[in-house]
């Protein structure tokens, strides 16, 4: 049985989510932040009985839905309160889960990224971590210069317009912190988190300017980044498609846990 979830349920949500902290950190993140009686956000869960342990659970944040589930669930069910939301764009979460739902919710495109994960310390970061440069930990007085900055990246342009609202948000709801280096008072490079829980944190926005690549900048940022949160027993997370990301990253002892999966769906008329 498919039900709505609260606050009394906590407990439960956070029993199958801990299990895997890193796949889930958006929804435990989520939960810890928001709690469960928000417009923008609900939780939904299956069990066997009412009170029962959860199978799979479903987060619905604005117009996104993530689904995490330990082996077989109710994919036409939770299918079905998605389909009622006329507003919804997206299923995300593990590839496995997300495409239980091919056949059952329209969709128009399906993209797939690697997802790698860092648990502890290990030689290779600490190395990097040990490279000379001047690294500060982000303000929000810092928001503009670190943003002129990503306005410059390809890969990020497609979300300048929210990239300042989005970045001031987290610093100052400490769901996220930014490390950064600068040269004659520009930001030439930076690392950043987002969705920061009591368990992980995940890593967005590695950038270096396009005339200071090659250097070795974002290695080194990351790292200073990693060592900051590990110190804190967080785990780190990370998506990456293009693999020289994938081999800086694995440089510094991540390792790939899986496929994560967005699926966009149509508009329902």
């Amino acid at each position: 049985m498919i039900r709505r979830l609260y606050e009394a349920d906590r407990d439960r949500v956070m029993e199958l989510t801990g299990r895997n902290p890193s796949i889930n950190l958006f929804i435990i993140g989520d939960v810890e932040n928001f709690g469960f009686e928000q417009e923008f956000m609900e939780l939904w869960g299956e069990s066997d009985t009412p009170d029962g342990p959860l199978k799979a659970v479903m987060l619905r944040f604005y117009s996104s839905y993530l689904t995490y589930a330990e082996g077989v669930f109710d994919t036409e069910g939770f299918a079905e309160l998605i389909r009622k939301d006329t507003g919804a764009e997206m299923i995300s979460g593990d590839a496995g889960v997300v495409q239980a739902f091919r056949g059952k919710i329209a969709a128009r495109e399906e993209k797939q990224m690697l997802f790698a994960e860092l648990k502890e310390m290990n030689g290779q970061l600490s190395f990097a971590a040990a490279v000379p440069l001047a690294i500060r930990k982000a303000t929000v007085d810092d928001v503009e210069a670190i943003c002129t900055l990503t306005d410059q990246i390809e890969e990020f342009a497609a979300s300048t317009a929210d990239s300042r609202k989005s970045l001031r948000k987290a610093l100052e709801s400490k769901t996220g912190r930014t490390f950064f280096a600068e040269q004659d008072g520009k930001v030439i490079a930076s690392a950043s988190t987002t969705a920061e829980n009591s368990l992980s944190a995940m890593i967005v926005g590695v950038a270096t300017h396009p005339q200071h690549r090659g250097q070795g900048l974002a290695t080194r940022i990351t790292a200073e980044l990693c060592a900051d949160l590990l110190a804190e027993g967080k785990s780190l997370c990370l998506f990456y498609n293009n693999p020289q990301a994938g081999q800086i990253y694995k440089k510094l002892g991540f390792m790939d846990i899986g496929t994560w999966a967005m699926m966009y769906l149509e508009k329902q008329r």
